[in-house]
């Protein structure tokens, strides 16, 4: 039987509220990056590993980097989580080159990686958020509207808002590639 070892980290709760739903569906534990235990997770036959995206990072990405050794060859499924919609293929490209540049060197290429999108709240924010968010809001504000993509738009219309895109359906594509490459029926 293949024991698989799922670390998240999660400073607004989107990302837990996945990795738990992934776990749930694997059969696995599902452990806060701050308990996360590397003796597990160097035992354990793939390491799932999910974090919010944060200008450009990934929460939670350094407990690879940090654990780089004990790692070395072990199946590694990344997944994250944000407020910019996945789907869209410039999204999708921005995201895989931020977490590219983030792994260690001999991850890159290797680990699986899918992205979901969360939500935000920006009355829970911190103070470096928010001002991160406000800072984004002024500089499409002062862009050409006809400039503007459709997520930007989004993002204007609900700044300053609670935005949930949460959808559970969409963490099927890495439970069927962990089930597929490990066998897990």
């Amino acid at each position: 039987m293949q024991n698989l070892y799922l670390v998240y980290s999660s400073p607004y709760g989107h990302a837990r509220r996945y990795a738990e739903w992934i776990a749930e569906e694997l059969g696995c534990p599902c452990v806060d990056r701050r308990q996360a235990d590397p003796a597990q997770a160097a035992a354990s036959s793939a390491l799932l590993l999910g974090g919010g995206l944060y200008a450009g990072g990934l929460s939670g990405i350094d407990f690879l980097r940090k654990n780089r050794d004990r790692l070395r060859g072990k199946p590694i499924y990344l997944f994250t989580c944000g407020l910019a919609d996945p789907a869209d293929p410039q999204n999708a490209a921005h995201i895989r080159e931020g977490v590219e540049r983030a792994l260690p060197e001999e991850m890159r290429g290797r680990a699986a990686l899918f992205s979901f999108r969360g939500g935000i709240d920006y009355a829970r924010l911190s103070l470096v958020h928010r001002a991160m968010m406000a800072a984004l809001a002024a500089s499409l504000r002062h862009r050409d509207p006809a400039s503007l993509r459709q997520e930007d738009r989004d993002l204007l219309a609900t700044y300053g808002k609670a935005v949930e895109f949460c959808d559970r359906a969409s963490i099927a594509p890495l439970v069927a590639a962990v089930r597929a490459d490990l066998g897990l029926g």
